[in-house]
């Protein structure tokens, strides 16, 4: 009766969300394309919608926010993918932990578990909205407007739950991934090759000329400058950060290439066979977006409720915050990442009370790296059990053993659990290590821009050739 109940009630939430309906036929890869490049530009045009009464502010504590979230604050992308990713953190901890006890290897399990996804995300949007505008953290003109500019936001979320959906149906790839990599590639390109002066605003268009006393944001400008002022101390400090973002670029790609290979052949055609791969980091970038996208959220919402305790300084429980919203003490201080970490250590100009700030930041992020990884894999399919069905499903078995899933099991077993603690570790402390040395976008924004990247060339690797557009294969062969 109790199940009967749960399916009924399951079966409403999935009649009155919106939805984007399943194909009933195979896209081909071209309009994959074209549908990821459409989302794409819906999103973009999105992200530069500014909302309707709000207080005009800057927004440069949030940049963080931004990244890991895939938003753009003060227009209809503030909310980013939050809420998918809130709400998906949930689910993973319920259903991990077995306070939900659901088999998502059986399909009936899993459409509940993603309708549920989708419910609370949704729910999560029209609460983050009123959140973030209560908490002032978008600040409404006037406190009529309150609920409009919750709504806007709300509605701007709704928008990107739709369009990851239809990414992930139509698409390439996932759509949270591509809002991620879209905007850390964008921060990427403006904080690189911006002509515009930081005090550049459409009502005052006349600063937005760069001279020597107002120059340009861009560091490829800042480096010309330096040169031409013969300024070394200024070319010096602009080309580490650049510095920075190539190296772990290249540590990010280089890592990515890292395996185990499982042998295998086809039952059914002796002497025809392949490998299994299991990467290094097994679970891809998905433990740093959700433990990014949990400690964005603890700070956002550690922003209600603050108090006024002395001229300039605002507080509540989770610590107390600067004029500027930068967080100076309090567990709101400790979860967030010391600016130059590396570069001021060298320097010796840390203080003690930074580096604790940053040897918590690093084990905290990393547990939680850890945690999220196991919980993942549990709960969609990557599991040894899951992956030797699948392998059996296909004719597949290790060559030398007998044909049977248990045996397949077992030899994923020597491998899976170890790379998905080992995966989430290594990927959390690269996460850390890359936002201390202070690289462009942030070392956690480029850390999954390059993995997203690569996973966008893995699944177009494995579209037809013949189907590919002539400059997509001149690119990837």
């Amino acid at each position: 009766m109790k199940e009967n109940n749960e399916k009924s009630l399951i079966e409403k939430i999935i009649k009155y969300l919106p939805t984007v309906e399943t194909p009933k036929y195979q896209i081909s890869t071209k309009e994959k394309i074209k549908w990821t490049a459409l989302v794409l530009g819906i999103y973009f045009l999105l992200s530069y919608t500014t909302l309707f009464g709000i207080e005009p502010r800057a927004y440069e504590q949030f940049r963080f926010f931004e990244i890991v979230l895939g938003s753009r604050f003060g227009t209809l992308t503030t909310l980013g993918i939050a809420p998918i990713v809130t709400a998906g953190i949930i689910m993973q901890l319920l259903v991990g932990s077995k306070i939900i006890n659901w088999d998502l290897t059986e399909p009936e399990n899993r459409k509940k578990f993603q309708a549920w996804n989708k419910f609370l995300a949704i729910v999560f949007a029209f609460l983050e909205g009123f959140v973030y505008v209560i908490s002032n953290t978008v600040p409404a003109s006037s406190a009529a407007l309150v609920p409009i500019v919750a709504l806007q936001l709300a509605a701007g979320a709704i928008i990107i739950i739709l369009l990851d959906e239809i990414v992930s149906k139509y698409g390439i790839g996932s759509g949270v991934s591509l809002f991620i990599a879209a905007g850390v590639a964008s921060q990427i390109v403006i904080r690189m090759f911006s002509p515009f002066p930081s005090t550049c605003t459409v009502p005052s268009l006349e600063l937005c000329i760069p001279t020597l006393a107002n120059p340009p944001t861009g560091l490829f400008w800042e480096v010309i400058i330096g040169l031409l002022t013969s300024n070394l101390s200024l070319v010096i400090t602009t080309l580490i950060p650049i510095i920075s973002t190539i190296v772990v670029f290249a540590v990010v790609a280089y890592t990515q290439s890292i395996r185990v290979e499982i042998p295998l052949e086809f039952g059914a055609a002796r002497g025809f066979g392949r490998v299994w791969p299991l990467n290094l980091f097994y679970t891809s970038n998905i433990p740093v977006i959700l433990a990014a996208a949990l400690i964005a959220n603890l700070q956002l919402f550690g922003r209600v409720g603050l108090v006024e305790t002395e001229p300039g300084v605002f507080c509540n429980l989770l610590g107390c915050y600067d004029a500027a919203g930068n967080a100076i003490s309090g567990l709101a201080y400790y979860l967030t990442v010391p600016t130059n970490f590396l570069i001021n250590l060298f320097s010796g100009i840390v203080t003690v009370n930074e580096i604790i700030r940053a040897i918590f930041y690093l084990f905290f992020f990393t547990a939680l790296c850890i945690i999220f990884s196991i919980f993942w894999v549990n709960t969609s399919g990557m599991d040894a059990t899951s992956v030797a069905e699948q392998i059996e499903a296909i004719g597949f078995h290790i060559p030398g053993f007998r044909s049977h899933r248990k045996v397949i099991e077992n030899m994923l077993n020597k491998y899976i659990p170890a790379l998905t603690f080992l995966g989430g570790l290594l990927v959390g402390l690269l996460a850390v290590f890359a936002d201390f040395t202070g690289a462009i976008g942030t070392g956690t924004g480029i850390l999954l821009t390059v993995m997203i990247l690569y996973n966008f060339y893995e699944v177009l690797k494995q579209e037809p050739e013949d189907q590919l557009p002539t400059w997509l294969k001149k690119v990837m062969y």
